[in-house]
Formats: structure tokens, sequence, C-alpha cells
């Protein structure tokens, strides 16, 4: 069973489209192998969020122009929003007319696949605007070759990635609720993927289909990469220990970092664990709530509170 695309909306009074880009959570992520491309095999459970970047995407003279919120962001060549663009181009043959304007809430480089997501959402909104040229299985293509979490983000749903992230399949998550907690350290993923000690790795069990309970997420939230980027940030793990003793119900980091979740029960727990927490963490701080993939309109993206 493959994950549907995902539905998009008239911006009102444009000509437009008005599109938001969740962020994402590795509840557990394995990696199983090192591949001859040099990537890595991977199984991991992804479930998207409420907090979310936002795209105004409308059409414009020929050419590829984005603009963006945060000034240090690059507007061209350098930004994947601008590929995504590019990459639709060429696959439509078509010279693109299109102006972007991003509005930055996920943090930058922070595991939580914010610029995956603003290129799925590009390579939607562009085929949308253009009449749907390209069929899913297409859309899919593009997408994994613009990054290994580009996929996952034309969906609006819990997946099963396996691969290095472009075969999904939907699993069915509860609307956890998440306090997220950026220190604002910087973490390569290039480097923390050749950091891994693959053979140590070895000894935890893989999850088989159906091992994961989604009522009892501490028996299985897991991630490999936190053996490399905890061992270089050691407040990294004091901090997962503190949402333990606050209650969270399983505690982890999401991709290769440095943003780590504790996973609540209700927003009052978690909004009360993040006023606990403020006085002492200097860094970003944000609630949000997990996508189930049922949601019916652009609201979802009000789930989400800074603290």
């Amino acid at each position: 069973m493959t994950r549907p695309l995902r539905n998009l909306y008239p911006s009102p009074g444009s000509n437009g489209l008005q599109v938001l880009c969740p962020a994402k959570v590795n509840l557990y992520l394995r990696v199983l192998g090192r591949r001859a491309d040099g990537y890595h095999d991977l199984l991991s459970i992804m479930q998207p969020l409420s907090l979310a970047d936002e795209l105004l995407i409308s059409p414009a003279p020929p050419g590829i122009f984005l603009d963006c919120d945060q000034p240090e962001l690059p507007r061209g060549p350098g930004n994947l929003v601008w590929q995504a663009a590019l990459e639709f181009q060429r696959a439509t043959g078509k010279k693109v007319g299109v102006h972007i304007h991003l509005r930055k809430r996920i943090p930058v480089a922070a595991g939580l696949g914010g610029g995956s997501s603003d290129a799925a959402a590009t390579l939607l909104a562009l085929n949308t605007l253009a009449g749907k040229p390209l069929k899913g299985e297409t859309l899919q293509s593009l997408a994994a070759g613009l990054g290994a979490d580009v996929p996952f983000f034309l969906g609006l749903s819990p997946a099963v990635a396996r691969g290095i992230g472009e075969r999904l399949s939907p699993v069915k998550l509860p609307a956890y609720w998440y306090l997220l907690l950026n220190p604002g350290v910087r973490v390569s993923t290039r480097w923390v993927y050749e950091s891994l000690d693959l053979d140590s790795l070895k000894r935890y069990k893989v999850l088989e289909e159906g091992d994961w309970d989604p009522e009892q997420p501490a028996a299985w939230v897991h991630n490999d990469l936190e053996s490399v980027t905890l061992k270089k940030y050691p407040q990294l793990g004091e901090m997962l220990e503190t949402l333990g003793r606050l209650g969270a119900l399983a505690r982890g980091m999401s991709g290769s970092g440095p943003t780590l979740f504790g996973l609540f029960p209700t927003l009052e727990a978690a909004r009360q664990a993040g006023e606990e927490l403020r006085g002492a963490f200097p860094g970003w701080m944000a609630l949000a709530q997990g996508l189930t993939g049922q949601e019916v309109d652009p609201a979802w993206g009000e789930q989400t509170w800074m603290i």
C-alpha cells in the first residue's frame, strides 16, 4: 500500500498556492549497513509534525525567484527549494516562471527535515499550478533525487521508510504531543554517518512489522545516530534524561540531531514539561502535535506553540 500524495489548496485572494511544509521526527532509526554507492540502508519510522514552514508560490515571468524571511539562507542553487523548481522544469521540459516566498519556522540543520519538506512542497505546488502533468511515480523519483527525506514529505502521514528512505509504506500512529528542544549546536549529517561504528550497532534487534506498539512507544523508540551525536555533545544525553524525569513517555533524537524530542500523552503534560525546562534551557523550544494523515484542512498548522 502506497501513501497518497498531499492535496494542495489555493491561497485566498491570489492566483498562487500557500503551502504548509511540516517538520518530522524519526521515532525509530536503524542503520542496517553501508551500500556500495556510499549511502546507508535504513529502517525508520517517521511522523510529520504540526510545526511547519510556509511557502507562497505564485506564477511569475520565466525564471525561478526565491526569497525568504531568513536572510542567511541561499536564494539560488544552494537552496533545495530552488533545486526542486529546477528539477520540475527539467522533468516537464517547460520553462518555469515562479515566485516563491519561504517563511521558516523549522530550525535549519536540526534533524527535523525542514529543507526536505520545503522541496517536496515546491514539487507538489508547481505540479498543481501546471495542471498536474507529472504523476505520482515521477514525483517520487524527482523527490528521491533531491534528498533521502524528500519523498516522505510528498505525503502527510506517518510512514515506515526503507532503503535510503525512498521506499515508504504507511503506518498508523496516534497524534502524539511533542516537546522539541534544539540547543543550537551544529551537527553535520555526513560526519555522523561517516563516524558510525556499524559493527557495534548489529547488537540491536531490528524491529519487524508489527513490533511497534503505538501505545507503548518507550519499548521501541530508538535512533542509532545517537551513538555518534551524543558522544560529541554529552549535554544532549543529559537533556534526554531530564525529559524522562519530566514524564515523557519516550524520548529521543530526530535524524542526526541536534533536535531532541519528548513524547507526551497530552498538550498540558508537554507544556508543563516545557515550562519547567525553560529556565535552565537557553535554546529553541516548541510544542507540536504529530500528524496522523487524517487531517482534512490546513488548521493542523495552528497546533504549534513556541515556549
